[in-house]
């Protein structure tokens, strides 16, 4: 059974790489169904090309050497969308330094790496631990409330 690459968002550092892996999954008359992926990136324009070719559902700019960006990220998907994990292209993953894999570590607990095959991806589950914080997209921590004032009095107690 085929990995299903639904409802899930994926790190464009390389946007070569996520042009191929998109139209793989969701170019016509291959795919069938509408794309429901999303991609955070740096390279806005591709990123808009990548949804105007109707292979993502939508983008987010994000800049993942900042964690102010990366957390701005996390709020905005737990708000918009229901991830159901990250994919990282395998390279970039493993390039990473320490500080860069905590970050991509912190967005999801459900990751995995993608490696490029002859004819196809393949999809490996992320071995380092997961962590839940301010970056990660699918706890209530990412959650903008709407009562600052609430939330002001939650922390002080």
């Amino acid at each position: 059974m085929p990995f299903e690459v639904n409802n899930f968002l994926l790190i464009d550092n390389d946007s070569e790489f996520s042009r191929q892996f998109t139209e793989h999954y969701f170019a016509q008359p291959h795919g069938t169904r509408p794309s429901t992926l999303v991609v955070a990136g740096a390279n806005t324009r591709q990123l808009v090309k990548l949804m105007f070719d109707e292979l993502i559902k939508d983008y987010c700019y994000c800049d993942f050497s900042n964690e102010i960006s990366v957390s701005e990220l996390a709020s905005y998907l737990h708000e918009h969308h229901d991830i159901a994990g990250v994919l990282f292209n395998e390279t970039d993953y493993l390039l990473a330094d320490d500080k860069q894999r905590f970050i991509f570590n912190s967005l999801h607990s459900v990751r995995f790496l993608i490696k490029e095959l002859e004819g196809g991806y393949q999809f490996e589950p992320v071995a380092d631990i997961a962590q839940n914080n301010h970056l990660s997209c699918q706890t209530e921590i990412a959650e903008t409330p709407q009562d600052l004032a609430a939330l002001c009095e939650k922390l002080n107690n």
